[in-house]
């Protein structure tokens, strides 16, 4: 089996954590594959008994991985998508970062979570994205969120104003320090800050999130996920910031946007049988008595 290991950042206190992954795999004859970065961050740290393959593009792993692992949290899982892309690569997230919705898997079950999935005993949770166009092709091939789309004024003088359509019909002037457009999976994420709804995986909705709005009874909508949703800004700056996840770019007011759902989707690996709702249960802390 083909196994490539994806991550940002390496934690001196998991260093056994990594050993033991690498020990694991290469025991069972997996060939690894190691992102550069990550390589150049372990490659002295841990011990490898034959050198991993070096990758750093989509174009390097597609049809050649069998199974993705994510070593950090959710913003590692982020940061993998550019990379995995329309791939139909499983993820499997091994959270070493804090909260961990997406990466599932705390590092301390990784010799369980490997033997599932050498013996492919899990199930795949498809996640949906969302993709932006504009007239300037603004991210090039990387036009699409896991999480969230998101519009921000650039500057701290005053509110921006979005005009939003949902298929060519008007649904509001949005009078704000900016606005999020979340797919089911980025509602447990900057959407939840800003006061959204949590949205199961696989309901098919976005979710419109107004940032800091003027009216206090502007709240967040949900609409369906085949929508096609038209954004035009104003305001006194000249520039605002767009970003997908983690990736900004600046625009001018005379950019036109439109995020609508993307063609392909992402497949999570879930081990056993924790489902949505014991993770947010204990991510969120609910039911728990804090009187005491």
């Amino acid at each position: 089996m083909k196994i490539a290991l994806f991550s940002i950042q390496y934690y001196e206190k998991y260093k056994e954590t990594y050993q033991l992954l690498i020990d694991k795999l290469e025991k069972a004859e997996c060939e690894i594959w190691v992102n550069e970065l990550f390589y150049g961050l372990i490659m002295n740290k841990v011990k490898f008994i034959n050198k991993p393959i070096i990758y750093n593009t989509a174009k390097e792993v597609k049809r050649k991985i069998d199974v993705f692992f994510t070593l950090g949290g959710d913003g590692t899982i982020l940061d993998s998508i550019p990379i995995i892309r329309n791939s139909n690569i499983p993820i499997l997230g091994i959270n070493m970062g804090r909260l961990g919705f997406l990466s599932s898997v705390s590092h301390t079950d990784i010799d369980a979570a490997i033997n599932d999935v050498l013996n492919n005993n899990y199930i795949l949770d498809k996640r949906a994205l969302l993709s932006l166009k504009t007239d300037n092709d603004l991210f090039g091939e990387m036009n699409f969120a896991l999480n969230e789309f998101s519009i921000h004024k650039k500057d701290h003088l005053s509110m921006i104003v979005v005009h939003v359509y949902i298929d060519d019909k008007f649904l509001n002037s949005y009078w704000a320090d900016g606005l999020l457009i979340s797919t089911p999976t980025g509602s447990t994420a900057y959407a939840l800050a800003v006061g959204g709804p949590i949205v199961t995986p696989g309901s098919k909705n976005f979710i419109i999130s107004p940032i800091a709005p003027h009216n206090l009874t502007v709240r967040p909508v949900v609409i369906p996920d085949n929508s096609v949703i038209k954004l035009k800004i104003q305001g006194r700056s000249k520039s605002f910031l767009v970003g997908l996840d983690s990736r900004f770019e600046t625009i001018n007011s005379s950019t036109e946007l439109v995020v609508s759902k993307s063609n392909f989707s992402v497949n999570m690996i879930q081990i056993g049988n924790r489902s949505f709702f014991d993770t947010i249960r204990e991510k969120l802390n609910w039911g728990l008595d804090i009187r005491n």
